[in-house]
């Protein structure tokens, strides 16, 4: 990876993590689109699930950087409340369960079901049937969502039914911000309220994520410094982006997203189906060049 490379891919981090158009989808689909090939991930334009996940990191600062005085008020009565019972009927107090409710399904599907997620679920024909089924998805979620609930009505039913669609992130091309909007959505929530709970729940996600893939990945990465470089250039344009999502949610719909994913999944199928990208590469870089010496000898 080149470090115009590390750059473009927090750039598109940053950019995608919040809106519902899937962020691991872009991160698939650029590098293939320009043709990039990694060394470090065997000659493979995939920059790898494990990259992905811990330049997330650095949006989700951007998150924590937007919503600091919440997440001070959700964590201050959270543990005041596991001993003091006058806290415990505070909004604050029961959304700190809701998002450790709403955490546990994506942390179980995420260590079963890791191989796959990190291998052939990244297959781009995944990806592109993805963007369109959720934009249908999201889309009935707008038709029928009442959307006269805020974050104050939040309950357990909303945290167990968004946590479980947040576990189906897990594809990608899903979107975890699309997922967890839409099941909001589905829910009542208004739209505001329904980005609003989807942005805090990302955060012991993606921390309990990256955090376990910049342990567990000493291979088939990029090196901590081009990583660190994507990671900060996240965070940067993912603050920016957040803000200017929470203002354009408050007073418009989602329409627009899902009209976008329909038409990058079709542009995929048609790249693909014509051979301008490739779905999977399975030839490794290292194998390519065994047999050309071989060839030579």
């Amino acid at each position: 990876m080149t470090l115009i490379q590390a750059i473009v891919l927090g750039i598109v981090q940053g950019l995608t993590e919040f809106l519902p158009v899937s962020s691991t989808a872009h991160l698939r689909i650029v590098p293939a689109l320009f043709g990039w090939h990694f060394d470090y991930n065997n000659g493979n334009s995939d920059p790898g699930a494990s990259f992905s996940a811990i330049i997330q990191l650095g949006t989700t600062a951007a998150i924590v950087i937007y919503f600091w005085r919440e997440l001070l008020h959700v964590t201050v009565a959270w543990l005041r409340g596991l001993y003091d019972k006058s806290v415990r009927s505070s909004l604050e107090y029961k959304l700190g369960w809701y998002l450790i409710l709403a955490t546990v399904p994506v942390g179980i599907f995420g260590i079963v079901f890791k191989h796959p997620i990190s291998n052939g679920a990244r297959n781009l024909w995944v990806i592109s049937v993805t963007l369109i089924a959720l934009a249908g998805v999201l889309y009935a979620a707008e038709k029928l969502g009442k959307r006269n609930r805020d974050e104050e009505e939040l309950d357990t039913t909303d945290a167990a039914a968004v946590g479980l669609a947040q576990a189906l992130a897990l594809i990608p091309g899903a979107s975890r911000s699309g997922t967890t909007i839409t099941a909001g959505l589905f829910r009542g929530l208004t739209r505001e309220a329904a980005a609003r709970f989807s942005f805090l729940l990302s955060i012991p996600a993606v921390v309990l994520s990256g955090g376990y893939e910049a342990i567990d990945s000493t291979d088939k990465n990029p090196g901590a410094g081009l990583t660190g470089i994507a990671l900060i250039f996240a965070f940067i344009v993912g603050l920016a982006s957040i803000a200017w999502l929470m203002k354009w949610i408050a007073h418009h719909s989602t329409y627009i997203f899902i009209w976008y994913r329909v038409a990058l999944g079709i542009l995929l199928i048609v790249l693909l189906s014509t051979g301008v990208v490739k779905a999977t590469e399975h030839t490794s870089h290292k194998s390519a060049t065994t047999s050309t010496q071989q060839t030579t000898k």
